[in-house]
């Protein structure tokens, strides 16, 4: 017996064996899987009676909600594609996304209106315009989300003939190349990636997730099906904050998060950390950049957490790899557990060389990550010569750069195009950067290559130092001398007010370098 994949087996489960468990908190709000499902069921209806169809976009721009919690299932019983909109992004970008997607119908959280009243007249093809608001909205240009769906049945819609190889999202890259990609996610992807999430994150029945991470992102990691699978509690979080996050593990019982580097920063840099009765020993997931090695020290020895570091792209639904105690080795080693980690169940990675030879395991030799499984995308929307580009040869290539250990662990060390080759050295960015966090003046830093005449470039180091410290850049070159080898260490550091960053904490190196490489012919493109 074949049976497809669909990510609606994720919500009918638990509400079919659960139904009065808490499924979501949302500020005051709270919602058992039944309720969760009925809300589905209702906007599903809604939409149909608008005329979404199989095969229809419908984009959501919103932050963490219930509300966007609805709108992955609602749009997958219709067959419709959901485009979920990363809302840190200018209206330009909207209208680029919301046009190439060919989106009919937009869910639009009550405060982002106005960004897209303000590009109305540039989106063609949407019909339907939908406002969340947790208060009924009176703004006739848009139609209230509750009162669209309050008279509507709570039972399933007709069932809709889909296939596992069906499209479910379209995911639109992060921003950090010129113009965004649509990641084209099937159900199959989705749902082999949450299986995964389950294996390798432990996500349990008893598990309470405080969602840190915006959910437009991948999916939310794939949390929105793996934690509704196992019925799970939903923590919703609409906007970071430290103190919100403690209060909200404490007074919830938090027992998983997954969140970029910068969320990991404000959590262990927060002063009232020890005022907190907390309960739970909460396991923390960090992806988009790997994160210093003292930040894993300090949350497990300071907080008594614990850290889990995954890698993947959003192109990969995203889970490829997961770092945790080592199994092979035995050892509690900080440095090995801030690499990417050993592919997951039904991942093949190889590192290839420029050749598309595999490199040697000897931590050493550098490969451009390349993976075979289940959990890589369909291809790029109606850009078939870019998905060429990245699927060839049985692998989908990622463009970044990486070391296998004696243990089977990658480590990423760079971006294809990040790479600083000075005087035909290859420098690793991050090696540079783990040796400047360790420095307690330094809240934030960024390596680049710069151009320079003898040795081609060299390194720069980009710093944003802690409130009230003034370290020189003479300073922490010393430092990373005395840490490292000489050539790999930055020639010159620059103050910074801040770093440019994706909603998802990945940092966009090419905006630091465009100004140096502006008139040297280089690309600068991420």
């Amino acid at each position: 017996m074949e049976v497809p994949l669909l990510v609606d087996d994720f919500l009918r489960r638990p509400a079919l064996l659960y139904p009065e468990k808490l499924a979501i908190v949302d500020g005051p709000l709270r919602f058992s899987y039944r309720q969760y499902q009925q809300r589905v069921h209702q906007l599903a209806h809604a939409l149909t009676k608008l005329g979404i169809r199989q095969g229809d976009r419908v984009c959501i721009l919103s932050p963490n909600s219930h509300f966007f919690m609805e709108s992955f299932y609602a749009t997958s019983l219709l067959g419709a594609i959901l485009v979920p909109l990363n809302y840190r992004l200018v209206p330009e970008d909207h209208a680029y996304i919301i046009n190439h997607a060919g989106v009919k119908a937009v869910l639009v959280d009550y405060e982002y209106t106005e960004v897209l009243d303000s590009i109305r007249p540039q989106l063609a093809s949407v019909e339907h315009w939908i406002v969340a608001a947790y208060t009924p909205s009176e703004d006739p240009n848009w139609l209230d989300w509750n009162t669209l769906i309050e008279q509507e049945p709570t039972s399933p819609p007709a069932a809709v003939e889909r296939d596992e190889n069906d499209i479910v999202s379209i995911n639109y890259t992060s921003g950090t190349t010129a113009r965004p990609k649509g990641v084209m996610m099937t159900h199959r992807n989705c749902y082999i990636n949450a299986y995964s999430l389950i294996a390798h994150l432990r996500v349990a029945h008893e598990d309470v997730e405080l969602w840190t991470l915006p959910m437009f992102h991948c999916n939310g990691w794939g949390g929105v099906y793996a934690l509704t699978g196992m019925g799970g509690t939903h923590v919703v979080l609409r906007a970071v904050e430290a103190a919100k996050i403690f209060e909200l593990i404490e007074t919830e019982s938090v027992t998983f998060a997954c969140m970029a580097p910068t969320v990991l920063r404000a959590i262990l840099d927060y002063p009232d950390k020890h005022k907190h009765d907390i309960k739970t020993t909460p396991r923390f997931t960090v992806a988009g950049a790997p994160p210093p090695v003292a930040f894993i020290e300090r949350l497990e020895e300071e907080l008594g957490w614990e850290f889990l570091q995954i890698y993947g792209l959003t192109e990969t639904a995203p889970l490829l790899t997961s770092s945790q105690v080592d199994f092979a080795s035995k050892k509690q080693d900080y440095s090995r557990r801030s690499r990417a980690g050993v592919p997951g169940l039904g991942v093949e990675l190889q590192l290839l060389d420029e050749n598309d030879a595999p490199v040697p395991r000897d931590n050493t030799s550098v490969g451009e990550v390349c993976a075979r499984s289940n959990v890589v995308f369909k291809g790029y929307w109606e850009q078939p010569e870019e998905t060429n580009k990245a699927i060839y040869g049985g692998y989908f290539h990622t463009g970044d750069l990486a070391v296998w250990d004696e243990y089977g662990n990658i480590h990423i060390v760079d971006r294809k195009k990040d790479v600083i080759i000075s005087g035909g050295e290859n420098i690793s960015s991050p090696d540079i950067e783990d040796i400047l966090y360790r420095h307690p003046d330094v809240l934030e830093c960024a390596v680049i290559g710069v151009p320079h005449e003898k040795w081609g470039e060299t390194p720069l180091a980009l710093v944003v130092s802690k409130p009230g410290s003034k370290p020189t850049g003479d300073e922490l070159i010393a430092f990373c001398r005395e840490h490292m080898a000489h050539f790999k260490c930055p020639t010159a550091v620059e103050f910074v007010a801040e770093l440019p960053r994706t909603a998802t904490g990945k940092l966009q190196k090419f905006k630091l370098r465009a100004p140096y490489w502006k008139d040297k012919g280089r690309a600068v493109a991420g």
